[in-house]
């Protein structure tokens, strides 16, 4: 797998905040074998740093942040959407958050339009798990949707879980606008939809695995062409600095922290060992590195 250029492209945005904006949107590209593979900005988050650090020992987390740079009260983690490219497919691993969410986010159609990608070339869209900024873009802002040719696959789990009515009574308050929007837009896409079960092979060359924790049926995916793949994981390591130096720490991203936590530990593991690239959510420079290990640390190594 060869990087083959990063794109920096500035166009004009939607309305944010009832004000035009300049939008910059980056995507990065690489090819495995004859895959072309590319990461894309859906924009980025802007949430309080309790929402990922609350709870946590604060003198050593103080010093993870500083060391990388990271503000302790507000953090703004990139979100990064994996397209993949063959002679056959347009595939999305998630579908952003659209415009309903944060007016930070919602722009990948945009992008994908700079790429001169129409949201109906898309054929597939592959999701790593339902939260609002990996599934509300399904849909546009008169709940039509957004990728009108293509099939959705999506894990039997995530999917019982999040269309489940007790979701919203059992998720927790802060949460529960997050299970009330994953069912309605799981319900407008469901005669699209595609279930599969971790292990599986969703699509040809594309391997699921399990990397439970984050939300109940978070999947990973495992794209493979000869000897060259990568691993796309969502948000099963969901930033590039404290997950990194203490995965063993609970995330109060996750919904199942202990699980989240040990699936965070064998998954750095496997591509620290493998040196398997990867592309994260949540990651800097559009989420496409490396992880290595020394002395028992890892660290996350971009590829741009």
């Amino acid at each position: 797998m060869t990087p083959d250029r990063r794109q920096v492209l500035t166009m004009l945005g939607a309305t944010v905040f009832g004000s035009i904006a300049a939008r910059t949107f980056a995507a990065d590209r690489f090819d495995l074998g004859g895959i072309r593979i590319t990461t894309v900005s859906d924009g980025n988050l802007v949430l309080p740093g309790d929402f990922m650090f609350g709870g946590l020992p604060e003198e050593e987390l103080a010093d993870i942040l500083m060391r990388h740079g990271v503000s302790r009260d507000e953090v703004h983690p990139p979100c990064n959407v994996t397209l993949l490219q063959d002679a056959d497919r347009t595939i999305l691993f998630d579908a952003g958050s659209g415009s309903g969410f944060m007016p930070s986010a919602g722009d990948l159609v945009d992008t994908l339009d700079a790429l001169d990608v129409a949201p109906d070339d898309i054929t597939h869209v592959v999701f790593t798990h339902a939260h609002p900024d990996h599934l509300w873009g399904v849909l546009d802002d008169f709940d039509d949707p957004v990728f009108t040719n293509a099939s959705y696959l999506i894990n039997q789990v995530e999917w019982d879980y999040w269309r489940d009515p007790d979701t919203v009574n059992t998720i927790g308050e802060a949460r529960a606008a997050f299970a009330v929007g994953a069912a309605r837009r799981l319900e407008a896409i469901e005669d699209a939809c595609e279930f599969f079960t971790a292990g599986q092979e969703v699509l040809p060359g594309i391997m699921s695995h399990a990397t439970y924790g984050h939300t109940p049926g978070h999947t990973s995916f495992e794209v493979r062409n000869g000897n060259d793949a990568v691993m796309v994981v969502g948000d099963a390591i969901a930033n590039a600095h404290v997950a990194f130096e203490r995965p063993d720490w609970a995330s109060g991203s996750d919904q199942d922290t202990e699980l989240g936590a040990a699936t965070r530990q064998r998954l750095l593991d496997q591509l620290a060992t493998d040196q398997i690239p990867m592309v994260g959510f949540h990651l800097p420079h559009g989420g496409l590195g490396r992880v290595t290990r020394k002395d028992g640390v890892f660290r996350f190594i971009s590829e741009v």
